[in-house]
């Protein structure tokens, strides 16, 4: 079939913004990474100091840093609207957030739709693949504190060893309040036939949408997080006792992302810009902990039956576009997330003079030593 012209216009307009952006990116990334380790560098006496204000500030700087990357995609048009409960409302409690995984741009829709909610993005902790500690954002994750979990069984056991004592040594100290994992351990494509068989092997539901999550990680989350007056059981060890202010982990915000279509966004596409304006769907729902089992049977059942429920939202919202209603309402009620242009720019702005600033300073000290 002869091409158009209208056609090759159109296909060579999409290259040319998807140079154009992918150059921009790698711009950003040159300069807004690398200041945010210097700038980090620079107030090293601070950490001694005054860790609390070291880290605070540090909190901030990561905050920018996603709202950089969440620029990215809303600047193309990848907008997101929240459905469920309002997170809003425990954003300056401790909790544990609970995701289903289907592409890479999953993470990228949290760093946009969590900007909004107060001080939970520079306060936060993400547990994510081992082999995200080799990309370009690898060292601010390092920085930040957040944990890269490796994959396998030969792993498992080792690596909730060390989660637990991450957790003990980085998360209060570092004044953590949020920290989002993905139970299901990869992506659904990746993952969905061994958990189909899984499940007939053992009687359990045949998932679609959604695969059989894993216990070990959200198990050692509770019970290093947990104070133990809150679910009746001793957990939480040293690291809860030592931050007697911290009332532990509160809430399980169980959240759920549906793409239109069942057509997941990629990292690539989120960089390049190259598919039409797409409105994602992001589902809440807040948990108490205390209502979360502790014994590993019944945690395990109460976590099958949190992604058995995310297939069921997700069926309805493939088949209607939208979520369905809370038991005993009528109507869902939906909400459309928003970011200040304003805001973007102007990060995006302080993130190319620091840029320019440190570039200065190094061409400075070069010419006086040499």
């Amino acid at each position: 079939m002869a091409v158009t012209l209208e056609q090759a216009q159109r296909v060579g307009y999409t290259c040319l913004k998807a140079l154009l952006r992918f150059a921009f990116m790698v711009a950003n990334n040159l300069v807004a990474i690398p200041s945010y380790v210097l700038y980090l560098i620079v107030l090293q006496p601070l950490r001694i100091l005054d860790s609390k204000s070291f880290w605070y500030i540090e909190g901030v700087l990561f905050k920018w840093l996603l709202a950089m990357v969440a620029s990215w995609g809303w600047w193309a048009g990848y907008t997101v609207v929240e459905w469920g409960d309002d997170v809003k409302a425990v954003s300056e409690d401790e909790a544990m957030v609970l995701v289903n995984h289907q592409a890479t741009g999953d993470v990228c829709t949290l760093m946009m739709c969590l900007q909004d909610k107060g001080t939970v993005v520079r306060q936060m902790m993400w547990l994510m693949d081992h082999i995200f500690k080799y990309t370009n954002f690898g060292i601010v994750s390092l920085i930040h504190g957040d944990f890269f979990i490796r994959q396998g069984r030969t792993h498992r056991d080792q690596q909730l060893v060390l989660l637990k004592d991450h957790l003990e040594k980085y998360y209060r100290s570092r004044n953590r309040k949020w920290i989002v994992l993905f139970p299901e351990g990869g992506f659904l494509r990746k993952r969905r036939e061994t958990s189909q068989a899984f499940a007939k092997k053992n009687n359990l539901p045949f998932l679609k949408h959604v695969t059989l999550p894993r216990l070990g990680a959200t198990q050692v989350i509770l019970k290093t997080l947990v104070a133990p007056q809150e679910n009746g059981a001793p957990s939480g060890g040293d690291a809860v006792r030592k931050e007697s202010k911290s009332k532990g982990l509160q809430w399980v915000i169980d959240t759920t992302i549906a793409y239109p279509k069942a057509e997941p966004i990629d990292i690539q596409t989120w960089i390049l810009g190259y598919r039409q304006p797409t409105v994602t769907h992001v589902h809440y729902r807040i948990f108490p902990v205390k209502d979360v089992p502790a014994e590993p049977e019944a945690l395990t059942n109460w976590l099958y039956q949190r992604f058995i429920e995310k297939e069921d939202l997700l069926t309805h919202f493939y088949e209607t576009g939208a979520f369905p209603p809370p038991q005993g309402q009528t109507k869902a009620i939906s909400r459309e997330m928003t970011l200040s242009n304003l805001w973007l720019v102007a990060i995006q702005s302080f993130a190319f003079l620091s840029g320019g600033m440190w570039y200065c300073l190094f061409q400075y000290l070069y010419h006086c030593l040499f």
